[in-house]
């Protein structure tokens, strides 16, 4: 097929379909905001984009979703670091957020959002109808997104930011008392507040723990193809092996420089933290397919219905395209 468009964020493991080490019969496309890869596969712009979990999820509340995905998750995180409090909230432990107003970046169910949130009610008994919501941008205000569909639950009370409100700054004033961002406050990275920091202080402590319990890697994107690209002969197949091809040589390249104590690595002791997360994540640490992903994506779409994000619970079999297991 010719003249296919493929939008998707230029992540060290998708740099070989860029420069061609990994041959694929699309054109590229990408953006420095990944959000505006979404809104341009919303408006029908891509062919096949990465695509935020949730803003995908939300098209199977329509007649008929337009996309399905592909079992490739090009960003995923752990995401107890994303959580920020203020020092005088009063907020040591999860718990201590009940009744507080916490500020969350970009959407009501943002994929961390998702993620946190469902963590919270699962391991710490704190639901989102028991805090006030802020949402819009961590150091920038950003406009509400009107281009995906936007539910919120009964008895869960959510607000946009106004004018050019930032959370970051009203996290700093004590506006808000808590704050669930993908994006790092600023001035948390610069070390010019003394009013910030993260709830959980140890955590990536506490994200290890977690995966040796579960066994979840969190994903928050996926790769979504329009329906009627489904059909034609050998194009899944081939956009997938492409993905799949492309993260090998990067985790290769990773694996082969062990010997050599990652040399060419401008960070110091990059190989201990590279043989803790071998030790942990295995050999594969960041898998595709669905039988490496279906326990991480249940969990995704119990919590995205559970939140009121989905009408019905989903299930894997529903929104992929079958026959793509694993990598």
């Amino acid at each position: 097929m010719t003249d296919l468009k493929l939008g998707v964020y230029r992540y060290e493991h998708t740099e070989p379909l860029f420069d061609r080490r990994v041959a694929i019969d699309a054109t590229l496309d990408t953006s420095p905001l990944i959000s505006d890869v979404f809104h341009r596969m919303a408006k029908g712009e891509l062919d096949i984009a990465e695509y935020g979990l949730t803003y995908f999820l939300r098209t199977f509340d329509l007649d008929d979703s337009p996309f399905l995905a592909l079992p490739i998750f090009p960003n995923r995180n752990f995401r107890h670091s994303s959580l920020f409090v203020n020092v005088d909230s009063g907020i040591e432990k999860p718990a201590d957020l009940v009744g507080k107003t916490v500020g969350e970046f970009a959407l009501y169910g943002s994929d961390p959002g998702v993620w946190v949130k469902g963590v919270l009610a699962d391991e710490y008994g704190v639901t989102p109808d028991q805090l006030d919501w802020v949402i819009g941008g961590t150091d920038h205000p950003i406009p509400s997104f009107d281009w995906i569909p936007q539910p919120v639950p009964d008895g869960v009370r959510v607000r946009h930011t106004e004018g050019d409100q930032t959370l970051a700054a009203m996290l700093e004033s004590g506006e808000i008392d808590a704050l669930l961002s993908v994006d790092v406050p600023q001035s948390l990275l610069d070390g010019s507040t003394k009013k910030i920091r993260r709830l959980f202080v140890d955590y990536a402590a506490v994200e290890r723990d977690y995966y040796r319990r579960t066994g979840i890697f969190p994903m928050m994107h996926v790769v979504a193809i329009r329906r009627e690209l489904v059909e034609v002969p050998g194009l899944v197949e081939s956009v997938y092996q492409a993905f799949c091809q492309a993260k090998e040589i990067v985790q290769e390249h990773y694996r082969a420089n062990a010997a050599k104590q990652h040399m060419a690595v401008i960070t110091p002791w990059f190989s201990e933290l590279f043989a803790e997360n071998r030790a942990l994540l295995g050999e594969d640490w960041w898998p595709y397919g669905l039988d490496a992903n279906r326990k991480a994506v249940d969990t995704f779409l119990r919590y995205h219905y559970e939140q009121g994000l989905s009408k019905r619970l989903l299930t894997s079999e529903d929104i992929f395209v079958p026959g793509l297991a694993s990598s």
